[in-house]
């Protein structure tokens, strides 16, 4: 007999365990100081705590969409959320970084299972665009909220407990929304299941996961070192080889025609710069918070508090508009905004700005931010057919997490060789061992001058200070140029290509139909 799903249950489970997933990455970004402290964590280990999940993460994204589509949406998320669960909790009991970072890979590839399929879900039980368009508005509103309430909560449980209650906190989080996907989200059913598509399974992997690999590293051995030349190549070979081999193939994992179709290319690139942006947003303004005002974690967390609810709402209110004025405008202004935050902060950013300019600027932010990608995302899921959602939500995960690796990798870069030539400008002499100190980041230069004011010597320490502080006003200016120019690109890429509306009669085969408001444009049963 056929179970009617409570929609409102199934969207609370469903918009838990996408919380889970991005409440990570913040909240064990919190624990990073400390595992130097209390693990002897270098810093090329600490790196890979973060990058390891990263990697895996992005590497099996689309394998698991791939998977999901074949074996069972729910099934794959169950399991996903288990082996993320398992493995965070074992993180909690790692003795060593080694120990540490495998935990993190294994993490990585519960997210991979996890992610794709809250979204594919989602659009096979709110099937009528209105639904669907508020259900997916909702699922971006999650990402901006634990964004910023990861460093809230992390740094509470530092503040009282040990590191490793950050990884033993995630454990019993995932079982219970294990526990409530369990009991209120129902299975989905592929009306032609798919046989799989082991070459595109292994090229899409090696494709994602030397890209991003390349990506992380290129900021240490330079974007135009051989190293990264040949792993950018590589890259590119492998994306080559996997197109061919999905044209040729009987039963493709991912439809690339798909790409000919603007609601979903047009879209995918919008995604990409929109986390591009909040990366890049999250690694400036995070340090600046920390380092330049001094907040502690969970202060800055709660100074982040505007950006969270600004990005909830222009999420929600983002992909009912696009139903009415149209996606191709909703989100040109959303990433125009993006743009307009970005010019606005390095026009006037200074240690002294007024905290209530600042939350004005960030909610411009949110706002864009949320007007951009969630009707992006309404947008992709909307032109994937039914037995590939899991695929298409895939597609969409990988733009936002190659979005953000790259904005975190070109903005790092930007402001870094920034800091360290104005530095080197600013700096009065010092010892070579200082100086070396200084150019790490603008808090070790903070770090030598309290040494030196420490040491008797005000007017240097003073002088280190000031130069810190501008070479960091320097390099962030200049980064969210860097980031307010990418912007505007996507806006005007958005404006060109991104149509307003689906269309209203069915389209090629891989296309469904869909209507602006109550027709269902999905073929996947629940039961």
């Amino acid at each position: 007999m056929t179970r009617t799903p409570s929609k409102p249950l199934v969207l609370v489970a469903l918009l838990a365990a996408s919380f889970v997933i991005n409440l990570d990455t913040t909240l064990v970004n919190v624990a990073l100081p400390t595992l130097i402290r209390e693990l002897g964590t270098s810093t090329a280990q600490l790196q890979w705590v973060v990058d390891a999940y990263n990697l895996v993460f992005a590497a099996l994204l689309l394998t698991s969409g791939s998977l999901s589509d074949r074996f069972g949406r729910k099934g794959m998320l169950l399991a996903g959320l288990l082996v993320f669960g398992v493995a965070s909790f074992a993180g909690g009991y790692a003795d060593t970084p080694a120990e540490l970072i495998t935990a993190r890979a294994v993490m990585g590839l519960g997210a991979a299972m996890t992610f794709p399929a809250t979204l594919s879900l989602l659009i096979g039980v709110f099937t009528s665009r209105k639904e669907r368009a508020l259900s997916i508005g909702l699922w971006g509103a999650t990402a901006g909220m634990a964004i910023v309430l990861g460093p809230i909560a992390g740094g509470f449980l530092l503040k009282h407990y040990s590191w490793s209650s950050i990884f033993y906190a995630l454990g019993p989080v995932s079982l219970a929304v294990i526990v409530l996907v369990a009991v209120f989200v129902p299975r989905s059913q592929n009306p032609l299941p798919h046989r799989l598509d082991f070459l595109g399974l292994v090229l899409s992997g090696g494709f994602m996961g030397l890209l991003v690999y390349t990506i992380i590293e290129a900021p240490d051995r330079g974007w135009a070192s051989p190293a990264s030349l040949a792993g950018f190549a590589g890259a590119v070979l492998l994306l080559v080889a996997f197109i061919a081999g999905e044209r040729r193939a009987e039963e493709p994992m991912l439809d690339v025609r798909l790409f000919k179709d603007m609601r979903f290319s047009a879209a995918s690139a919008s995604v990409t710069i929109a986390f591009f942006t909040l990366f890049g947003f999250i690694f400036l303004m995070t340090q600046f918070f920390q380092l330049v005002r001094t907040y502690s974690p969970v202060s800055t967390g709660v100074h982040l508090l505007p950006v969270a609810v600004s990005v909830a709402v222009g999420s929600t209110l983002g992909t009912r508009l696009a139903v009415r004025a149209g996606t191709k405008a909703v989100v040109t202004a959303g990433l125009a905004l993006q743009a307009v935050f970005y010019f606005w902060v390095a026009g006037d950013i200074s240690p002294t700005l007024g905290y209530g300019v600042i939350a004005v600027q960030m909610v411009v932010y949110g706002l864009g931010m949320g007007l951009t990608s969630a009707p992006a995302t309404e947008s992709i899921m909307g032109a994937v057919a039914a037995d590939q959602g899991g695929v298409g939500s895939a597609v969409n995960d990988s733009t936002r997490l190659l979005g953000g690796t790259l904005g975190v990798a070109v903005i790092g870069s930007v402001y870094a060789s920034l800091y360290g030539a104005r530095l080197d400008t600013a700096l009065p002499a010092l010892p070579p061992a200082l100086t070396d100190l200084a150019h790490q980041s603008v808090g070790a230069a903070f770090g030598v001058s309290g040494q030196l004011a420490a040491d008797g010597r005000p007017a240097v320490a003073d002088a280190v200070r000031q130069a810190a502080t501008g070479a960091f006003d320097h390099g962030l200016s200049v980064g969210c140029v860097v980031a307010g120019v990418v912007a505007v690109a996507g806006a005007l890429l958005a404006a060109v290509f991104l149509p307003a509306q689906p269309p209203q009669q069915p389209g090629p085969a891989h296309l469904p139909a869909e209507s602006a408001d109550t027709t269902s444009d999905r073929k996947d049963p629940v039961s």
